[in-house]
């Protein structure tokens, strides 16, 4: 077994590192690669598009007055379009 800071070879059964003194019971502490963010960031975006488009879908099913995208003239007669 080696050691995860110096990386000098030590019994298996060691408790600590006899060179830099580091507790060998503990499991070493996980850091995150560039691959790892990057397929986190992908799932994240793919979620986000298919959540906008579902969202999107089911607003076009709702009756007339909650859909105001397109706002009537005489509700705001200031707008001038």
């Amino acid at each position: 077994m080696k050691c995860p800071v110096c990386q000098i070879d030590v019994k298996d059964d060691a408790k600590t590192c006899k060179k830099c003194g580091v507790d060998l019971n503990q499991a070493p502490m996980w850091r995150p690669t560039w691959k790892w963010h990057l397929s986190v960031l992908a799932v994240i975006y793919v979620a986000l598009i298919i959540a906008y488009f579902a969202i999107s879908h089911f607003l076009k099913k709702l009756p007339p007055p909650y859909r105001l995208r397109d706002i009537p003239k005489e509700i705001t007669p200031w707008i001038k379009s």
